[in-house]
């Protein structure tokens, strides 16, 4: 290993930047050189430069700009930029986050150029393989050299893949710690004065392909958040991805809905903070709505975080079935995860991270693969 090695991180999407954030943050408190990559998976301002403000990340070394499009042709333009930036920087690691395309693609890249790879949230599994991001979280695992777990399923899961021990960490969930950084900061009032809300409401985050690429299924969910809007009004952040789609499927702004645009990171989780119920299809709502203590209801037959409904708030519901399970969790009121919260959500886990990231760059407990991935 290089005297002064790099390690380079690639942030493809919101979620990216909320679990990178306590990661970089502790390693360079421990004197590690680093840079960010950003792929510009999400593309306008309200999507990652605020993100970026947030969460005080630093300027990126470069942004690709990929923008959106279909699997193929945002994946071959992450190839394309990927290579480029990995061959002129020469990182020593490269660190990959969650499940997005960015993701998948900068495992690639690595994998060809012999560049050895760390994967924080490994192991997460929907057993869904119609799902792009499952696909993603798969071939990421398989070709990580280091990989860090939130929970303790995905331990199980990777074992049964054949993954060898050595290379696995159980580390807790650095999305937890962004959440522990800001809570002194998540004031509900402004965010729901600014949009004009008084007393109970509840938000919506919807973009799944299952749930909005097609427009039945888009009707179908549109129509079950509507009724859900005649019992409390619903906000509803509309991220780019399905804009177009659930708008054709009649969800307008009116007076028991709100659409609104994407909101940075302080602003959207201060207003799940007072919320009387959320509704998603979001991987990362279902534990940030787990830490805070507020009802949850996950449009989709299954989920990567099962701890979220174990130990949390979380529940998972159809569409036909989601307008009786929310005047359900309105009636119950305020949420309480099931005992204690999961194991090391302790607002740690990017320290931990980084320790191990520190130790394997000084040639700590490196597995034989590992080693002889990169030459000196």
């Amino acid at each position: 290993m290089r005297e002064n090695p790099l390690v380079l991180h690639v942030l493809g999407a919101r979620p990216n930047f909320v679990k990178a954030a306590p990661v970089v943050r502790a390693l360079g408190e421990l004197g590690v050189r680093q840079g960010i990559i950003h792929t510009g998976q999400h593309y306008d301002a309200l999507m990652s430069d605020v993100f970026f403000a947030d969460l005080g990340l630093p300027e990126p070394l470069a942004n690709l700009g990929v923008g959106s499009g279909s699997h193929a042709r945002q994946t071959a333009a992450l190839l394309v930029g990927l290579e480029e930036v990995v061959l002129a920087q020469n990182p020593d690691l490269v660190v990959v986050y969650g499940d997005v395309n960015s993701t998948l693609a900068a495992i690639l890249v690595c994998a060809k150029l012999g560049v050895p790879t760390a994967h924080v949230e490994a192991g997460l599994r929907s057993f869904d393989r119609g799902m792009p991001e499952e696909v993603n979280r798969i071939v990421t695992d398989s070709l990580s050299d280091l990989l860090f777990a939130t929970s303790p399923d995905a331990l199980s899961h990777l074992a049964a893949e054949g993954v060898p021990a050595g290379k696995v960490h159980l580390v807790g969930n650095p999305m937890i710690d962004s959440l522990f950084a800001a809570l002194p900061s998540l004031d509900p009032a402004p965010v729901a004065e600014r949009l004009g809300l008084t007393g109970r409401y509840a938000v919506a985050t919807l973009h799944r392909p299952a749930n909005v690429d097609s427009p039945e299924a888009a009707k179908e969910l549109v129509d079950a958040v509507l009724e859900v809007s005649r019992l409390v009004p619903v906000v509803v952040p509309i991220h780019p991805r399905g804009r177009t789609r659930l708008a054709e499927a009649g969800l307008v702004d009116g007076p028991t809905v709100k659409v609104v645009d994407p909101l940075g990171y302080v602003d959207f989780l201060s207003l799940v903070r007072g919320a009387a119920l959320v509704v998603t299809d979001s991987g990362g709502v279902q534990e940030e709505t787990t830490m805070l203590g507020v009802p949850c209801l996950t449009v989709r037959p299954n989920t990567e975080r099962p701890i979220t409904v174990t130990h949390g708030t979380n529940r998972l519901v159809t569409p036909a079935l989601l307008p009786a399970a929310a005047e359900k969790a309105l009636a119950d009121g305020a949420a309480t995860p099931a005992g204690e919260l999961p194991v090391l959500w302790d607002g740690e886990a990017g320290p931990r991270i980084a320790r191990v990231i520190a130790a394997w760059l000084k040639g700590d407990n490196l597995s034989p693969a590992s080693q002889g991935r990169r030459a000196e």
